[in-house]
């Protein structure tokens, strides 16, 4: 299908899993109710915690996920391709969990899962602290979702600082980047739209990037501005700062038709590292 219908879902996730379930599938309800069949959604969709200790006592592995099965369950409801930003999964070898990503097809199957590689462990200027590495295992693998709407490279966040990961996912044949997100304010504001619109644009893809936004426990405060962007830099949509969803019509031919303008993958040679 080279022309749909795409949605990003926003929402200012607590520590509360059922309510924040309960309206992520609002929003994603709404969305379908206007055309969308691939609905996104942000990092950390079913819990923000705070504190690594809060974090581990709301993770389950995964076929015990109460989150899991319930964006499965709505996918076959909506008969629509979701793209479960991140859920807290259990790892059986170690205390840290995994920032998982599902790609949920619309008969409730997983099609892939994507552990987040690249961990947030800064510190700002303004005192703000994170250690993700701590709470949170790295993963090791890209991985591209085989959809109903083309080849999805999937990245989770902080990933999205990582250049090399997108073009392998360019060079893989994917026409769209998902980027789910809980990206901090201060970061945001700074640089969240000039990193995706550098993805989209290097790569010849379109951008598909669900965030959290609000106020969150342990004062942590996210940007928002979920945004969906085509493959010359536009944004087709932005969410602002508060929950609801926005939607954007995506026309897969318009990758090959600016790839056939700037071929930068074909244009692209090897060297030696300095």
């Amino acid at each position: 299908m080279t022309r749909f219908i795409a949605a990003c879902v926003q929402v200012n996730s607590r520590d509360d899993m059922t309510d924040n379930l309960a309206r992520a599938a609002t929003y994603a309800r709404d969305a379908h109710a206007v055309g969308a069949r691939l609905i996104a959604f942000p990092e950390n969709i079913s819990m923000m915690s705070f504190g690594g200790e809060n974090v581990r006592a709301a993770a389950f592995l995964e076929d015990e996920h109460p989150g899991l099965a319930f964006f499965a369950d709505l996918a076959k409801e909506l008969e629509a391709t979701l793209i479960v930003g991140s859920l807290h999964v259990k790892a059986r070898d170690e205390d840290r969990v995994a920032n998982r990503c599902f790609v949920i097809g619309p008969d409730g199957n997983i099609i892939i899962s994507y552990d987040k590689i690249h961990m947030f462990d800064v510190d700002l200027a303004n005192g703000e602290s994170y250690r993700e590495s701590k709470t949170f295992r790295p993963g090791d693998a890209a991985r591209v979702a085989e959809t109903d709407y083309g080849k999805i490279g999937v990245s989770i966040c902080y990933d999205v600082r990582f250049p090399h990961l997108f073009r392998d996912y360019a060079k893989a044949g994917a026409k769209i980047l998902s980027i789910p997100a809980a990206f901090t304010r201060t970061t945001g504001q700074a640089h969240w739209h000039t990193l995706l619109k550098a993805r989209a644009i290097e790569n010849g893809c379109f951008v598909i990037a669900a965030a959290q936004c609000g106020e969150h426990p342990g004062n942590r405060q996210t940007f928002g501005h979920s945004l969906i962007i085509d493959p010359w830099g536009n944004v087709l949509a932005d969410g602002g700062t508060d929950p609801g969803f926005i939607t954007a019509e995506i026309d897969l031919d318009r990758v090959e038709e600016i790839r056939r303008m700037v071929p930068s993958l074909q244009n692209e040679q090897s060297y030696k590292p300095c």
